[in-house]
């Protein structure tokens, strides 16, 4: 079961030579066309933002031209003297300076939010190539290369306490026999009494003979 993975990047925006040239024959293209044109470049900005201001200036632009040809048609001079050809050109004029402007406006606007965009979404994904894709992981991978990445809540590595055992008793000392003790008591008396009488003995077998 797949994620939803990362989402795509906002497309990048063409380079600042390429707008600069689209720039600068749609604001020509407005000017030396004496506003008869003029409509062209709001297009292109409704085109590109897709925004419903472009559109509604757009819409405006044709309003305007279909205006100053209805105040043509009622001037029959050859220069567009009367007043209704004067109020007609000026309003030709007029608009085809409005939407040289508008469309720069507009058209710098949408392409700055654009590259803001791009370059936010790029700082955030640094190490991933080309538009920030999820890369496929080789089949091999999981196999020759173990993970050594632990789980984020591992349980602890549970340590066996030993339990201290009590202390074995020593075995009782059995007293000395009491009979060993007398003995060695009799003995004492006896080598007191020799050194007591040092020729008792001789004397005894003395009086004997």
């Amino acid at each position: 079961m797949q994620g939803h993975g990362y989402a795509p990047p906002p497309p990048q925006p063409p380079p600042t030579g390429l707008l600069v040239v689209l720039r600068v024959f749609f604001v020509a293209l407005a000017l030396l066309s004496m506003g008869f044109l003029a409509w062209v470049a709001p297009l292109r900005a409704a085109i590109v933002t897709r925004r419903p201001a472009e559109w509604w200036f757009f819409a405006g632009s044709v309003v305007a031209l279909g205006t100053s040809f209805a105040l043509f048609s009622t001037d029959h001079t050859d220069d567009f003297s009367s007043s209704n050809g004067t109020a007609g050109m000026t309003i030709l004029l007029l608009n085809a300076a409005a939407c040289a402007g508008y469309y720069l406006y507009a058209d710098i606007r949408h392409f700055r939010r654009r590259r803001q965009a791009y370059a936010a979404h790029t700082s955030l994904m640094p190490g991933m190539p080309g538009y920030a894709y999820p890369q496929p992981v080789p089949p091999f991978a999981a196999t020759t290369a173990p993970s050594t990445q632990q789980p984020p809540y591992a349980p602890a590595p549970m340590t066996h306490t030993p339990v201290p055992r009590p202390p074995v008793p020593a075995p009782p000392q059995r007293p000395a026999p009491v009979r060993i003790n007398q003995v060695r008591a009799e003995l004492d008396e006896l080598s007191d009494y020799l050194r007591k009488h040092p020729g008792g003995q001789g004397g005894s077998h003395e009086s004997g003979r």
